[in-house]
Formats: C-alpha cells, structure tokens, sequence
C-alpha cells in the first residue's frame, strides 16, 4: 500500500515524455515537435533496431536538425491552422444542437441569480429570479428589462442569462 502512493514519483518522467511525444488530434503534431523542431527518439527505438536508427548519419543529422530549426515557425502556424479548423468543427458539432433564443418586447423572462448576484447564492438559495418584462431586444441577443410594476432594471443582460417564464 505504501508503494501505491509513493510510486508515482518513479513513474512520472515516463508519463511526462508519452505525453510530450504523442500527437494532438487538434494540431496533429507531438508538443515536443512544436517546441524542438524535431521528432524524438523514443528509448524503445535505441535497443530494438528500427529504421530512424539504423539508417541515422551523424555528419547529416546536424544540418537537418538546422533545417529543422529554420522551418519551425512555418510548422507551428500550420498546426495553429490545423488546431483553429479542429475547433470550428467541434463548436460546429457541439452547436448543431442549439436553439438560439430571442426574445420579443413583452416577453415575461428569469434571470439568473448568479449573474445579479441580488440574492444569496448558497446552495438552498433559488437559481433564477423575476419574472422581469423585456422592454428592448436586439438582434446580438442583450435585452433590457422591466420589473412587472415598469421600473426598469439597472443593467442590460445577454440571452444565455435569461430564460422565458412559462
């Protein structure tokens, strides 16, 4: 049992370097490469003859390792290309989904109490507040609100802190 908890510290740099050799799906590259220019040498590759190895010059290494060097910024834009379309097909995906409300003058909404912050916010305490009336909305999705007697509330809020009062 006390090997369980103190074996962690052995096993560390192993875990550190599959991690830093292992290739992102959102940049399709390893983070050792985006910060080294090169593609590492893993230990297992060192004892068991492989290809990387048994064909590896040493006179040629240091210039490749040059060019490797002056191409790494056009390898990490490329990466942040990659990564940045990686993420637009996911917000696309996860988005499919989504309902976009708005929200018309007249309209009886909630507000959540996290954001106004007018009530407590413990855990008993309740999560959204009003029903307020929308005096304005706009098409980027802020509305300004109204208590049911007309006051106005001091402040704009967005669609996503807002909910429609059924």
């Amino acid at each position: 049992m006390e090997f369980a908890r103190t074996g962690w510290l052995e096993e560390l740099p192993t875990i550190l370097w599959a991690y830093r050799t292992t290739p992102r799906t959102a940049t399709q590259e390893t983070p050792f490469v985006l910060t080294y220019g090169a593609e590492a040498v893993i230990p297992a590759e060192i004892g068991v003859p492989s290809g990387r190895v048994q064909n590896f010059i040493a006179r040629d290494n240091e210039e490749e390792l040059r060019l490797n060097l002056d191409l790494l910024e056009a390898r990490r834009e490329e990466a942040a290309i990659r990564m940045a379309k990686y993420k637009r097909q996911i917000a696309r995906h996860y988005n499919a989904r989504v309902r976009p409300l708005s929200f018309k003058p007249g309209d009886l909404v909630l507000r959540k109490n996290s954001v106004s912050r007018l009530q407590g916010i413990g855990k008993l305490d309740p999560n959204w507040e009003g029903p307020y009336v929308v005096k304005e909305a706009d098409r980027a999705g802020y509305c300004k609100l109204a208590h049911l007697g007309g006051e106005e509330v001091p402040r704009t809020w967005h669609n996503s802190n807002l909910r429609i009062f059924r």
